[in-house]
């Protein structure tokens, strides 16, 4: 599934193709994603232009001129394309026409994604009771939400209304450059831990961001290349162990990170 590294690089894919152009036509070759009335989409939509776009996690917000905002939720398939002068990307389910005969499709094989008409962001994030973009959070503000939390250390930090766009592949990678088990209950974390836990979560993310995505190719110290069970640790002389956390697949090597009693 897409996470905020991948939502990152969508951003900058719009920034950099979509944006000030206007749009002529609006289509939906399948509406199951839409979480607004289609109609609404036509009005919001028809002749405008993309000002601007925002980021919350896994979600990207498209603003539209002298009005609201278009929301894309990626689920596990999605991704924007932009295009000319070819059919439509098969599992499109949106076609924005602009008048450069340019179109940008929202396609999404396994329907796991959403479309949304948004007031602004920070209504966005409130109406649907989301944390704050991770790499948002200050670190006081991060330290503090651990404080508030129980449980695993691995479901808080994948509870996007605790921390907004830090999914199941980057949670384990956070998790294991720290060195923190992800059973760890987030109660017993010490000051130290919370701490490392943030600088490892912005250097992570940023680093993702910087490596277009990529997760194969991410640096050789690493877990996700490697993230296989009986794989070799990048770290150690260990090997990867799969088990299951707040219900999902989580790797870790069990010699880098210790589970406390």
């Amino acid at each position: 599934m897409p996470e905020l590294p991948e939502i990152a690089l969508s951003k900058k894919y719009i920034d950099s193709t979509s944006l000030h152009d206007k749009i002529v036509k609006v289509e939906f070759p399948q509406k199951s994603l839409l979480h607004n009335p289609e109609k609404d989409f036509h009005n919001a939509l028809m002749g405008k232009k993309f000002r601007e776009t925002r980021q919350l996690g896994k979600y990207l917000f498209l603003k539209i001129e002298e009005g609201s905002w278009l929301v894309f939720h990626f689920g596990m398939t999605g991704k924007l394309e932009y295009y000319s002068n070819q059919e439509a990307p098969k599992y499109t389910h949106m076609i924005i026409s602009f008048d450069n005969d340019y179109h940008l499709a929202f396609v999404c094989r396994r329907k796991l994604g959403k479309i949304y008409l948004a007031a602004g962001v920070e209504e966005f994030r409130e109406e649907k009771s989301f944390g704050k973009d991770a790499l948002d959070l200050t670190r006081e503000e991060f330290v503090e939400l651990l404080q508030q939390k129980k449980g695993s250390i691995k479901g808080a930090i994948t509870d996007q209304h605790v921390i907004s766009g830090i999914g199941n592949v980057y949670a384990d990678e956070i998790l294991y450059q720290c060195e923190i088990h992800p059973k760890t209950k987030t109660e017993k974390l010490s000051e130290k831990e919370r701490e490392t836990l943030y600088r490892e979560t912005q250097t992570v993310l940023k680093t993702a961001i910087n490596n277009e995505g990529r997760r194969s190719q991410l640096p050789e110290n690493y877990l996700t290349p490697h993230r296989k069970e009986g794989a070799d640790c990048p770290k150690c002389s260990g090997k990867v162990e799969m088990i299951k956390v707040s219900g999902r697949s989580t790797y870790f090597c069990p010699d880098c990170q210790k589970e406390k009693s």
